[in-house]
Formats: structure tokens, C-alpha cells, sequence
């Protein structure tokens, strides 16, 4: 939550990152809604998981979707957007906000690729503020968009998360090295002429190098999905390597999954920075001859430098 969000208020959301951390900041406000993908499952999620706790009917939060970007943005003095990379919804929701004269809200929920973010089809529609959620996406901002309010907002998501997994934790996951977590994404950076996509060579790239991770021998590892990944995309993966204690991960929540593990590994997604302040042991599996793990979180150990070097 955070003050001072304006009562006439649309949120237009596709991807995963940003919408987390917008619903984290929502608390009495009825804004309405344009989401699509990931987002839109979040939002329902979200709801199920408030109508469970409170153990009442559904209180008709669905009722603020929109269909469309012109029904969410009318009568609206602000939007909030996400600045995802799966659709052009965000985008076509702050070009529409630019010709009403609505006030524009982006939120960067990363530490890459700031410019393209904003361009689509070579049309760059810039926000009039940008909200990021730490110091290093403001530093980042602000000497990216120098013509641009850049606000660094509290990271409600992180904090929420953070004690969602102490309450849920076991004795048997707060120590050890027994139990990997690794948290997948879709690499959408060039990493070279590539035979197969940046996300499976880092996956084999950590099996392959397994035992100079901060791992046991006879580790349980769990591979859990990015939203944005369609099912079965690691199923024929999963067939080829039977002979290790690799599944899918099927946990309810990244907040379950958390409280599962005690490693965490995986390339540069978010999930990552999210298992660090959760007190995890953090490994970024980019290969030694890709460009390195962006996340600028101090404490992530990076399985390339273990591969170049002595082991630790």
C-alpha cells in the first residue's frame, strides 16, 4: 500500500512483475481494470485467495474488469501500467492516456532493457512518471529518462512475500543445501547464434556444473514455471533427464515454493532477488560465455565465476 494513489484510477496490466507489485500497493481503492495473461490470473488469484481468508462471498472486485482500454480509461484522472514484454496492452493503454491527457504511470519492476520497454513498433510512448520499487532501477531511471519523474516506491510485494514465507516455512527447509528451488524465465536477450532458446542452455549449464553449486549430491530439485511460460514447455526436458531428482515444481504459490526450498537458483528473473530477502542461498546459472546475471543484489552467487575459477 501506499498513499496518495487518486480515487479515479485505472490499472492496464499484462505481465507478471509489475502487476504484483501494483496490487501489492492497492488497499481501499476500487480502480478499474484492463488485464490480460499473467496479470489477469494474478488478479483472480488474488481474489480467491481474500475470499478464502476472510470466508465470506465474493465482494464483486471482478466486476471492475474492463474489456477494453477505452471502457477502463473513461472517466479515469490516472493510469498505471505495467512495462511487460508479452504484449503491447501496456503500451496501447499509455499511447491512449497520452491522447485523453490522463496522467501515466509506468512501473519497471527490472533492472533491463529500459528503452525498448516503451517502444513498440518504433513508436516510443513515454510515461509521465515512472515508479520502480529499489535503488538500483531509480539510479537506472533516472539516467535513462532524464525528462521523466522517476519515484522509488516501498516494495509492498517483497515485504508481503518475505513474511508470507517466514509463516509458512519448515524446520526442515530453513537449513541445508537439500531442497533447489530453480525459478525459470524465458531469455529474451540475444545470447549469440543459439541452437536452442537461452533458458534450457542455462538449465543444462547447471546440471552440468551441479557439483560446484552450493548443493548437495542427492539434491530434490524443483523447476517452477515463469508465468509467462506456456504449459509443457519443459515437459520433454524433464524426459531426458530422469536420472536426477528433477521435477516440475507444483507448489500453490512462489511464496510455497519459497518456504519449500533452501537454494534457489535460476538465470536473472525477479524470483530471484524475492528468495534473497527471503534469506535463500542465491545462484545465478548464466553460463560463463553469456553476458552475466544483471540482478545487481549483492549476495547472488554466480555459478560462472565457480566454472572460470576454483571451486569455493
Amino acid at each position: 500500500m501506499i498513499s496518495g494513489l487518486p480515487r479515479h484510477l485505472a490499472v492496464v496490466a499484462h505481465d507478471a512483475g509489475a502487476a504484483n507489485h501494483i496490487f501489492s500497493w492497492l488497499h481501499d481503492e476500487r480502480p478499474s481494470l484492463c488485464l490480460a495473461g499473467p496479470a489477469k490470473a494474478l488478479w483472480q488469484a488474488r481474489l480467491k485467495k481474500n475470499h478464502h481468508q476472510s470466508n465470506s462471498e465474493p465482494s464483486g472486485a471482478d466486476d471492475l474488469l474492463c474489456t477494453d482500454i477505452e471502457t477502463a480509461l473513461a472517466g479515469v484522472t490516472t493510469v498505471i501500467t505495467g512495462t511487460g514484454w508479452e504484449s503491447s496492452l501496456e503500451h496501447e493503454a499509455r499511447r491512449v492516456a497520452r491522447k485523453l491527457g490522463i496522467r501515466s504511470i509506468a512501473v519497471i519492476d527490472h533492472w533491463t532493457n529500459y528503452v525498448d520497454r516503451f517502444v513498440r513498433n518504433g513508436e516510443q510512448v513515454l510515461p509521465d512518471e515512472i515508479w520502480v520499487s529499489d535503488i538500483y532501477a531509480e539510479t537506472i531511471a533516472k539516467t535513462t529518462f532524464p525528462t521523466v519523474r522517476v519515484i522509488q516506491q516501498v516494495n509492498a510485494y517483497l515485504a508481503s512475500l518475505v513474511k508470507e514465507v517466514e509463516s509458512l516455512q519448515s524446520k526442515e527447509a530453513a537449513n541445508g543445501n537439500d531442497r533447489v528451488l530453480y525459478v525459470l524465465e524465458p531469455i529474451r536477450n540475444a545470447w549469440g547464434n543459439l541452437v536452442d532458446p537461452g533458458e534450457f542452455l542455462a538449465l543444462d549449464y547447471f546440471i552440468e556444473h551441479h557439483k560446484l553449486a552450493h548443493v548437495s549430491e542427492n539434491a530434490e530439485i524443483r523447476l517452477r514455471p515463469h508465468p509467462s511460460d506456456p504449459p509443457g514447455k519443459y515437459d520433454a526436458w524433464l524426459s531426458r533427464h530422469t536420472n536426477y531428482r528433477v521435477s516440475l515444481d507444483n507448489s500453490c504459490s512462489l511464496a510455497d515454493a519459497l518456504a519449500w526450498s533452501n537454494v534457489v537458483v535460476g538465470c536473472q528473473t525477479y524470483a530471484m532477488v524475492l528468495a534473497l530477502a527471503c534469506g535463500r542461498t542465491v545462484i545465478s546459472t548464466i553460463p560463463a560465455w553469456a553476458p552475466t546475471c544483471v540482478l545487481p543484489h549483492t549476495g547472488i552467487i554466480k555459478l560462472a565465476d565457480r566454472v572460470r575459477g576454483p571451486s569455493f
